[in-house]
């Protein structure tokens, strides 16, 4: 008789879990746990964060479901280098079983458990599970990993197959699950959390949660191609903060994306391709561990002269450019911490091109602010954004963000919603409410418009000095 714990991470889920099928499957006694590491939420200034009200109201519901399944998740508060040591020891446990994280800071918080555990005797055992291709998985014939996505996803796809995408069977062998006494976990004011409003937005929570939306999802699908660029369509998945807390498998979504792109369907080979842009960016990672520290993918670009205006920078933070589509997607960054993925980049270009700011400090506000942030995925965007990164749009391409708003909010549906003070203009006007043509009807003079303020820049001009800004710099090198 041997005993187990499975350390969960990122992955709030009691079905389709590599390392909670390996752990049951070898082992008669098999303990979960949970620990809210107090290295990573004592670093959170905000003590109103959706994303640790969305992990507890997840570990909750995991509780529960694996109580009814005749076991249960001891969760603990404390630093997880030290919690999960100590629990393995606790419980007489012979090894400690993990999903892998693939974040600088994560590897080295998991090398550290690895050794203190060691010198006890026992063993951290770690596996693939929040990404279908891992690390070295995916690579060129030189063996070296990919900058470039679209010879990334051609190589991704070509190894993809049944194998990759087939399910832990967890369910096999969850009357291994350990049985122990009922116990309370904290509070989330005992974590030193207030609630959100996440109540308020019904935002789906936990396992069920993600299944809610994946299901509604797979009604839609057909169109994902399309509807995925219009904020005020409900065109994309909403799964992105269930991917980033493992509330539902990787391997489940992209299985039902391949089989129905393999049949010819469009909406789901694009999603199948979002779904491989987060590998792609977990692996750039894995490989430029020194993007954790602010760095720029492309060196020559590492010290561009923005001349990050704190004015500027704040009315962006609080949606007071002048610009509706850029003004209306920080507020509802602000106010449900989401936002559209099409919307992520104007914003990103607008801070960076318009603005001149370094596209680091948009980085640091996403990751305050956005409930699903995922380092990798949004080092990758803002990098691609600011043509940093890797496979980054070229630096001379640069949003205009009336044409964005035009295109893809073409009625002012979205800005109309978070941005209530425009909603008395009409669909032309709504999205560059200063411009000359519409100057005639004195808008900003007459007050039509409440609040709104005047542009903080000329988008033109600005364009210009953005073009400066970085043809100096190459040439520099």
């Amino acid at each position: 008789m041997s005993n187990a714990l499975v350390w969960l991470r990122r992955d709030l889920r009691d079905d389709d879990h590599a390392a909670l099928y390996h752990a049951l499957k070898r082992h008669t006694q098999v303990y979960v746990a949970f620990v809210f590491d107090t290295d990573i939420l004592d670093a959170l200034s905000d003590k109103q964060d959706r994303r640790v009200e969305f992990i507890w109201e997840s570990v909750q519901a995991l509780k529960q479901a694996l109580q009814a399944q005749g076991g249960d998740l001891l969760v603990r508060h404390g630093r997880a280098q030290e919690e999960i040591p100590a629990l393995a020891q606790a419980l007489n446990v012979t090894a400690v079983y993990a999903n892998k994280d693939y974040e600088p800071l994560a590897i080295a918080r998991d090398a550290a458990v690895a050794q203190t555990l060691l010198n006890a005797g026992l063993t951290l055992h770690l596996f693939k599970d929040q990404v279908l291709f891992e690390q070295d998985e995916v690579m060129t014939q030189a063996g070296k990993p990919y900058g470039v996505f679209t010879p990334y996803k051609n190589a991704h796809l070509a190894k993809l197959n049944a194998f990759y995408l087939k399910a832990y069977p967890v369910k096999k062998y969850t009357s291994h699950l350990a049985q122990v006494s009922p116990e309370p976990m904290p509070s989330l004011v005992s974590l030193g959390f207030t609630p959100t409003n996440l109540a308020a937005l019904r935002v789906p929570i936990g396992m069920a949660g993600a299944r809610q939306l994946f299901d509604d999802f797979l009604q839609r699908i057909d169109h994902y191609h399309d509807a995925r660029n219009f904020p005020a369509v409900k065109g994309v998945s909403y799964l992105s903060v269930h991917l980033r807390f493992g509330t539902i498998s990787i391997r489940q979504l992209a299985r039902a994306a391949w089989q129905l792109s393999v049949a010819g369907n469009a909406g789901a080979a694009t999603w199948l391709s979002e779904l491989i842009w987060r590998d792609f960016y977990f692996q750039i990672l894995f490989h430029r561990p020194d993007l954790q520290q602010g760095r720029s993918y492309k060196p020559e670009y590492e010290t561009l002269p923005f001349s990050n205006d704190p004015g500027w920078f704040a009315a962006w933070c609080e949606g007071r450019t002048g610009f509706p589509i850029v003004d209306a997607a920080m507020r509802q960054l602000n106010q449900t911490g989401y936002m559209h993925n099409r919307l992520r980049m104007v914003v990103a270009s607008f801070l960076v091109k318009d603005l001149l700011i370094d596209w680091r400090w948009g980085e640091r506000y996403f990751a305050q602010k956005l409930i699903d942030f995922d380092f990798a995925a949004n080092n990758g965007g803002w990098q691609w954004a600011a043509s940093t990164g890797c496979d980054a749009q070229p630096y001379f391409r640069i949003f205009n963000p009336q044409s964005q708003s035009e295109k893809f909010d073409p009625q002012g549906k979205f800005i109309r919603k978070y941005v209530p003070e425009l909603a008395g203009l009409d669909d032309q006007q709504i999205h560059a409410p200063w411009a000359e043509k519409f100057r005639k009807k004195s808008l900003f003079d007459n007050g039509l418009m409440g609040e709104y303020p005047a542009p903080v820049v000329d988008h033109a001009q600005q364009r210009e000095e953005a073009l400066r800004l970085y043809k100096n710099n190459v040439k520099q090198r």
